[in-house]
């Protein structure tokens, strides 16, 4: 039997990860105006932003995969994923005033797919080698 920490570990990171992203888009706006030069780094550079949220989407999917996988069988979790990575993704669609809005919004959804998955995890450690919760005996 997998240790439950194993399990959610994936989440875990994937949550931290989706965080600190929104954390960095949220906050910049408020370094900016204080610390100029801030600006200039690679922390408000486009592609610094997107390798941030391929890297959170990428990790985020292997652990919802996992989940569906061994465990719960719901595909809702990796639906709340992909449509939160690609409100993110095109966080600037509605213009630069609506920007922190969209990037909440698709923050809140990865973090959501991610505390969904740890749920259907978990309600599932008791049937891990059972049919009930979709798992497989192979495991």
């Amino acid at each position: 039997m997998q240790n439950t920490e194993d399990k959610t570990f994936l989440d875990k990171l994937g949550i931290f990860a989706s965080g600190l992203c929104a954390l960095h888009c949220l906050s910049l706006p408020i370094l900016i105006p204080l610390l100029p030069f801030v600006g200039s780094l690679f922390f408000a550079q486009d592609w610094f932003e997107k390798t941030i949220l391929s890297m959170s989407m990428v990790v985020g999917f292997w652990a919802l995969f996992i989940g569906f996988y061994r465990y719960h069988r719901q595909i809702y979790p990796l639906y709340s994923l992909m449509l939160g990575g690609l409100i993110y993704w095109n966080k600037d669609i509605f213009g630069e005033s609506y920007e922190p809005f969209t990037i909440a919004i698709g923050a809140f959804l990865i973090i959501g797919a991610h505390l969904t998955n740890l749920k259907l995890c978990k309600s599932c450690q008791s049937c891990e080698s059972e049919s009930g919760c979709g798992a497989s005996s192979e495991s």
